[in-house]
């Protein structure tokens, strides 16, 4: 019978003992690994369900834009065409009764094609303001150009208008901005033909990395400091370029005014 010695045996428990110990070992590392992998596969569903709401987010937020948009677009064209239709309504009557009269006169007539002409000039307006291509900086300032320059003209004020912002400038104002904007720049022009007595207007428009800022300067008689708070719309003016996060500086004295605009961009 083969004895087999107690060195031999003793080595073969080592070995034995080793094996199981490097088997463990293995199963270990491979339960860690896999606990990490199930981690790691955990945390990127975890990151995948955050970005997805996320994106949830903007676009439930892009849609209660859109949709907001859509009830100042619909609040605006009731009130112009409401208006105007009233107006036109009532200038009908009106001119009914002075035919009835014979008292029919020129005046009466050019009042509805000023109301119509008004109308006209607000639809285009609303649909200016919802074409993209308007988002353009640039194109704003050439929008915004093309109206001081008509307004002005109907009052004989001449009227230097320049525009520092490059060609390849791809910065955009959101319609909202826009809007602001012109509603504030139709203010301050009806303000220079009412009030200043200007023969002449210099406009500038600026852009920067950060900015865009719009400089209006008349040579009128100016007007006294009271009315920055209770006269000519000032204060409406400011408080519509601070609800876009603008800033809004007028200056003026007896040789002319100066309104100096601007808001990020």
């Amino acid at each position: 019978m083969l004895v087999v010695p107690t060195e031999l045996k003793i080595t073969y428990f080592i070995l034995f003992g080793i094996t199981i110990l490097l088997v463990g070992f293995v199963l270990y590392i491979l339960m860690i690994y896999s606990k990490k992998q199930q981690l790691l596969l955990k945390e990127k569903q975890l990151n995948d369900a955050k970005l997805q709401n996320q994106k949830l987010e903007k676009e439930l937020a892009i849609q209660k834009s859109l949709q907001s948009e859509r009830d100042r677009i619909s609040g605006d064209m009731h009130d112009e065409l409401g208006a105007g239709i009233s107006a036109i309504k009532l200038q009908s009557e009106i001119l009914k009764q002075q035919i009835d009269k014979n008292k029919l006169q020129q005046e009466d007539i050019n009042e509805i094609i000023r109301i119509s002409d008004d109308m006209k000039n607000a639809m285009r307006e609303m649909l200016w303001s919802l074409n993209s291509k308007n988002d353009l900086l640039i194109n704003f300032a050439a929008h915004c150009q093309l109206y001081i320059e008509n307004y002005l003209a109907k009052a004989q004020i001449q009227t230097i208008f320049t525009i520092e912002i490059a060609k390849e400038n791809n910065y955009k104002l959101s319609s909202e901005n826009r809007r602001t904007l012109m509603m504030v720049i139709k203010e301050a022009c009806h303000n220079i033909v009412k009030h200043s007595q200007a023969t002449e207007v210099k406009i500038l428009a600026q852009a920067t990395d950060k900015q865009f800022t719009l400089k209006i300067f008349d040579n009128g008689v100016g007007f006294q400091p009271q009315f920055l708070n209770d006269g000519y719309g000032l204060s409406t003016m400011q408080s519509r370029i601070s609800s876009i996060d603008g800033k809004f500086i007028i200056t003026s004295n007896s040789t002319g005014t100066l309104i100096d605009i601007s808001i990020p961009i």
